[in-house]
């Protein structure tokens, strides 16, 4: 049998392009996220819930030493003594403020040494051989991938701080005219599709390796939920009433005193939220974001739905019913441009509802990359044949029914670590993330 990571044929100085590429365009926005703050930002936690950024960045750094110099490259370490400090199993991170932690200039300077390190052996390595760790230059595209998760980390620490603004960007293009939705739902039909992949380089191991799914026929929001229809949940009294709540997520609302999705308050006779800084009425058309799996779920229940699940999620995303086949995105295996998804921090929002036509599936269901990341209704479980790799503490420790799966990508990641195969998952309590959420259906007899 193909072991799952078996690298592809590729073409090496093609990838190896493409590497350099994703490793700059990810440091560019680390630099940009530590950077537009003073040191004392850097050093600070501005919440329990995530690190200092100074943390983020000296971690970067020291997961690309050990795995580019030290794996790929067999070089001495740089910097033993730190590797405890910057282990994110090994430390919590309520904790990493108590930490020895490297000042912001020795973090910057840490980080580009290894940089420099890093690209001098990217180009002196063959792509096209030495295991799966190096074949299609797998190793290189993880680390890109892990560091702009870390750029969404570090982004969701600024939305948490106090203060003015830091961050600033341009606003996502509307929804034209001629191109709204035609109708709030699509069908999906029913039958097997290939869910995950066994032929894209960059992909990690728990979307891997392909298999085939049945899904029945199911009716699919063509767009995330709104803020305004989730106004209607709030304003019918959505969250005082328990019988739309998992347990879990009762006890929630009620220890908390919830009422609405995070940094949103009613001010003034209106519902605004602290957005990057900056406190804003509540943009009615965009999809609603900052809210936890629980919220997402009571929502569906009250709007006589469900959330999808994984698999019918990526069924609605990657199917092609002309062909059969599963594409790599929604609009089809072409990379991800500003056309089709909102993503990269380029408008640090999601755009209205509906928008981004040149996204669209083949089946009509719009913005399922990009924007916001999507609940599901399903736990994060290894797919059939699953071969931990590299390291079994990357997926293998958070299977189980604790974690929820999210897919889709939301305008904070980029498109190195986003396909219509990517996996995210998190508790179902996590509020401070991008996420959001669409509903499903099952069909009726008034549907046939």
């Amino acid at each position: 049998m193909t072991h799952p990571f078996q690298p592809p044929e590729v073409d090496s100085e093609g990838l190896r392009k493409r590497a350099v590429e994703a490793l700059t365009t990810a440091r560019a926005r680390t630099d940009l996220l530590t950077s537009c703050v003073d040191d004392g930002e850097l050093i600070s936690q501005h919440s329990p819930l995530m690190s200092p950024l100074v943390w983020d960045l000296a971690h970067i750094g020291n997961q690309e030493e050990q795995w580019l110099l030290r794996n790929v490259a067999g070089r001495q370490a740089m910097r033993p003594e730190i590797d405890s400090v910057y282990d994110a199993f090994e430390h919590p991170r309520a904790e990493r403020p108590t930490l020895p932690l490297l000042a912001p200039a020795e973090a910057r300077s840490y980080a580009a040494d290894v940089r420099g390190r890093a690209l001098d052996v990217l180009e002196h390595s063959a792509l096209d051989g030495g295991g799966p760790l190096m074949g299609a230059a797998f190793a290189f595209g993880m680390i890109a991938q892990h560091e702009q998760q870390h750029d969404e980390t570090m982004l969701i620490t600024h939305q948490l701080r106090r203060g003015p603004a830091a961050l600033h960007a341009p606003p996502p293009p509307s929804v034209p005219a001629h191109a709204v939705p035609s109708a709030a739902e699509v069908l999906v039909p029913g039958g097997p599709f290939t869910m995950g992949t066994s032929v894209e380089p960059w992909a990690l191991d728990n979307e891997r390796p392909a298999h085939a799914t049945f899904v029945p026929p199911f009716l699919l929001d063509t767009a995330p939920v709104s803020n305004a229809a989730y106004l209607r949940f709030i304003e019918d009294g959505g969250y005082r009433e328990p019988r739309w709540w998992a347990a879990p997520g009762w006890d929630l609302v009620r220890t908390h005193g919830l009422n609405a999705p995070l940094f949103w308050r009613h001010e003034g006779g209106q519902w605004v939220r602290r957005h990057f800084g900056v406190t804003e009425p509540v943009p009615l058309d965009e999809p609603v974001l900052h809210v936890s799996w629980y919220e997402a779920d009571a929502y569906a229940r009250w709007a006589g739905r469900r959330l999808p699940s994984e698999a019918e999620w990526e069924k609605a995303a990657r199917f092609d019913p002309v062909s059969g086949r599963s594409m790599r995105y929604p609009w089809g295996d072409a990379d991800p441009t500003p056309e089709r998804a909102n993503l990269g921090q380029r408008h640090l929002r999601p755009a209205p509802v509906g928008a981004y036509p040149g996204g669209e599936s083949p089946l009509g269901v719009r913005q399922l990359v990009g924007d916001v990341w999507e609940w599901t209704s399903s736990d994060f479980l290894p797919y059939p044949g699953f071969a931990p790799f590299p390291y079994r503490e990357y997926s293998a420790v958070f299977f189980g029914p604790a974690h929820k799966v999210l897919r889709g990508g939301s305008f904070a990641v980029d498109a190195v670590a986003c396909r219509g195969t990517f996996r995210n998952w998190d508790l179902p309590v996590r509020r401070q993330i991008f996420a959001g959420f669409r509903t499903a259906r099952d069909l009726t007899e008034g549907d046939l």
